[in-house]
């Protein structure tokens, strides 16, 4: 078994005890934020990390109704903004906590007023270290280089969260059945898609709301893993220039569990079919025309922790039915420290 897939089949167990481990500092940060409510969401994040901020950012503006924006780290490491961010909370999302320009940016959004927290694998760390709030992952150790069970812990952190501070009793219930269906969800029978993306060198993912940042999830573990240039895009944004790309045979991957998008997706996967592009539609036993089984959660808002599971068992499957060790791709490393 490889790391990969063995460290996201202990992603339902992982969340567990990260749940419980965290209630106590969890509902003390939701009575701050309602007694002391932020004017936005700033979130600070590369790679992996930053499609579970996307996720975080898409509840809170949902629930919350608070903007929300993803900080190029570049703006103080490279030009020195001068922020101006009272009365904001700053979301700084890592596994390891080791990078400079993470650690930078979060130093100078606190030092210019901000709240600053860190949701974060490892809490010795220097991330950690500048970070006002501390929510621990406890995802344990991940030695493979494609995360999976941290990526699944800051989306489950994020929806606590939310839970808490909106006061969503339903939400949180569901928080306590969701490792559950975590397994069911590794469970799910996505062969299919490891036969039908077996040679393609290039393909697309489609989400839309708070999918969308699985979406870019699975994009970015396609082109690490398995070497195939995935993009990510928006249900509604590509009806716009990419669907130039589409002819006869082109590999679509829609992510569609129940949902206010989910007619859409079908009609967009009717009009990929409709030209021609191989689909490959995840969805609920509801949806006839599916191709890849979803398991839902018990809201509709933790949906997208059991799509990226089930996906995630796939792609394992597929990098390896590939000939590539989905523990190490080429060029990359587990801790990435850029500036």
């Amino acid at each position: 078994m490889s790391l990969m897939r063995e460290e996201a089949l202990s992603a339902p167990e992982r969340i567990a005890s990260q749940l419980r481990a965290n209630e106590t500092a969890v509902y003390a940060l939701a009575d701050r934020l309602k007694q002391q409510p932020p004017r936005a969401l700033l979130s600070v994040a590369r790679g992996s990390s930053d499609h579970a901020a996307g996720y975080i950012s898409y509840l809170i503006m949902q629930c919350m109704g608070i903007p929300a924006a993803s900080l190029p780290l570049s703006l103080t490491t490279l030009e020195e903004t001068a922020w101006r961010v009272d009365e904001m909370l700053a979301l700084a999302i890592s596994q390891s906590g080791q990078s400079p320009d993470l650690v930078a940016m979060q130093r100078s959004l606190g030092d210019a007023g901000a709240m600053t927290l860190a949701m974060i694998n490892a809490p010795d760390s220097p991330l950690a270290a500048v970070s006002e709030t501390t929510l621990a992952l406890h995802a344990g150790e991940e030695r493979s280089v494609a995360a999976t069970k941290s990526f699944l812990a800051t989306l489950a952190a994020g929806a606590q969260l939310v839970g808490a501070w909106r006061k969503d009793e339903t939400l949180l219930q569901a928080l306590k059945s969701l490792p559950e269906r975590l397994r069911e969800s590794a469970g799910m029978d996505w062969s299919i898609a490891v036969n039908a993306l077996h040679d393609v060198s290039h393909m697309m993912v489609v989400g839309r709301g708070s999918m969308l940042a699985i979406a870019q999830e699975a994009a970015l573990k396609f082109k690490e893993t398995c070497a195939i240039q995935a993009e990510a895009f928006s249900g509604a944004e590509i009806r716009h220039g990419p669907m130039a790309l589409i002819e006869q045979g082109y590999p679509v991957l829609i992510l569609a569990p129940p949902g206010a998008a989910q007619p859409d997706l079908r009609e967009l996967a009717a009009t990929f079919r409709g030209r021609g592009a191989r689909v490959l539609l995840a969805a609920d036993e509801r949806v006839a025309e599916r191709d890849l089984p979803l398991m839902c959660a018990d809201h509709e808002l933790l949906h997208p922790l059991c799509v990226i599971q089930s996906f995630y068992l796939m792609i394992e499957q597929l990098a390896r039915a590939r000939g590539l060790d989905p523990d190490h791709p080429r060029h990359l490393n587990k801790v990435t420290e850029t500036r």
